[in-house]
């Protein structure tokens, strides 16, 4: 064994001590093992529910970890799952299987299914709640996308119900599973800048109301069983909330399902970056499964930033943590000893030796036309492979089969998961409150604070049938 690989593997060890005392957390699985035989009681079988572009890339995620055969999928647009359909079938064949994928447009007749070992949950986060508790519940293992919930109360059901039902669940906080941001995970915990007193996290700015004009739901597509248990009267079809795709010829997704963006149907960049940024912020500081104790809203008696306080005394500002790149969505943790810049293919530190080479990456800075016509281009022929801007993350989805196989916590349990959707609820609360909130994280409650109580983040009352 190389020096490399033992630091490697010496970090593993290290991040498996999680605040939330739990073991055998896997770290970064080995691709050693791919292109290997796996025996038949091994292999795992999943259907898809969701599935739009983000879900297309995780399906080729998961179609490259060995031992993975995937046999349906479940979207609310039919052209969709006909997509879906064409694109696994063309793997089976690749790989000499049988092609043969089921197509549905109701999730529960999918999870009726007795050969599916675990779904993968990628819709638009207010059916996370649901599908996930029915998919335990019919004794599967789920990955679902992150942020976990859309409120509070979805976020600790969920959690009960997977504990409860023994069910493996891993949260697509896929950052976890990336080296750059293990090791600054590894830094703080070991003290590498001393006390921790700030935390820089930016994320980006909260929902909106929505405000796309209304327009006719195409023959393709069910809206009613999109909205599901949303009983917003302000809930209408626009394409931009479903973004539209052709089969003949091909054509994909030209943009994001806008529903991230308004507090109607979503929670904004809060919990859109948040459930990656603040997701790393509690780990380094031992809040998985924790909270802040106090959130304060930008522009409450001149505070410049959303904060969250911690009973530790530690403070995170949603704020940029490079002052030459406002907008560039990462982490600084200022300790009395120096700091620490995380983000995506970067980490940097005040202490340059503490930084292994291999995982310094490039310090984020503004493009050039060329260099971003560069980009766009690369871009476009990635996404004519199938892969793209979207979001690819086979190592968190390998971490997840494994975990399926041997019945340890993954990287990112849905206790993180719902540590982590919580503080993007209180975020969000705060904001729209205009006022601070105060949180108890141990008892999870809010005290006297009728307001927070009743807030539509803690709990909204479900559309008709619907139930929680």
């Amino acid at each position: 064994m190389n020096n490399n690989e033992s630091n490697q593997l010496n970090r593993r060890k290290f991040l498996s001590l999680s605040a939330l005392g739990l073991t055998g957390l896997t770290i970064l699985p080995s691709w050693t093992i791919n292109g290997i035989k796996i025996a038949p009681s091994d292999r795992v079988t999943m259907g898809f529910i969701g599935l739009g572009q983000q879900g297309m890339n995780d399906f080729l995620s998961f179609s490259s970890v060995p031992g993975v055969e995937v046999v349906a999928g479940c979207d609310v647009d039919s052209m969709k799952t006909e997509r879906f359909k064409r694109r696994v079938e063309e793997w089976q064949k690749s790989n000499g299987l049988a092609p043969r994928c089921d197509k549905y447009e109701q999730y529960e007749e999918l999870l009726e299914r007795k050969d599916i070992d675990a779904v993968e949950v990628c819709t638009p986060d207010h059916w996370h709640a649901l599908m996930t508790i029915h998919a335990c519940q019919a004794g599967k293992d789920v990955y679902v996308q992150k942020p976990l919930s859309f409120t509070i109360t979805e976020a600790q059901k969920m959690l009960r119900v997977a504990n409860d039902n023994k069910r493996i669940v891993q949260v697509g906080s896929q950052q976890r599973s990336s080296g750059e941001f293990q090791k600054a995970i590894e830094l703080v915990r070991n003290g590498a800048i001393g006390h921790i007193d700030k935390i820089y996290a930016r994320v980006g700015a909260p929902p909106k109301p929505l405000d796309l004009p209304e327009e006719k739901v195409p023959g393709n597509l069910n809206f009613n069983l999109w909205m599901g248990p949303l009983n917003d009267p302000n809930i209408h079809y626009h394409p931009d909330l479903c973004p539209p795709i052709s089969l003949d010829p091909p054509e994909k997704e030209k943009l994001w399902g806008a529903w991230r963006w308004y507090c109607e149907t979503g929670n904004g960049f809060t919990a859109d970056w948040g459930a990656h940024m603040f997701d790393i912020a509690q780990a380094a500081i031992g809040m998985d499964g924790s909270g802040p104790a106090e959130i304060i809203p930008k522009g409450y008696d001149g505070a410049e930033y959303l904060t969250f306080k911690y009973l530790n005394g530690i403070v995170m500002t949603e704020q940029p943590y490079l002052e030459d790149m406002p907008d560039a969505q990462g982490i600084k943790f200022i300790g009395d000893n120096g700091w620490i810049e995380v983000a995506r293919g970067y980490l940097g530190c005040s202490d340059s030796s503490l930084v292994p080479e291999e995982l310094a990456g490039r310090r984020p800075r503004n493009l050039t036309p060329e260099e971003r016509k560069k980009m766009y281009e690369e871009m476009q022929k990635a996404q004519a492979k199938g892969g793209g801007s979207f979001e690819i993350s086979a190592p968190h989805m390998e971490d997840f089969i494994n975990s399926v196989r041997s019945r340890q916590k993954p990287i990112a349990p849905i206790e993180v998961g719902a540590s982590t959707a919580i503080v993007c609820c209180l975020g969000n609360m705060a904001t729209e409150l205009e006022r601070p909130v105060k949180w108890n994280p141990a008892t999870q409650s809010f005290g006297q604070d009728k307001e927070a109580w009743n807030h539509r983040l803690y709990h909204y009352k479900y559309r008709g049938s619907y139930k929680l």
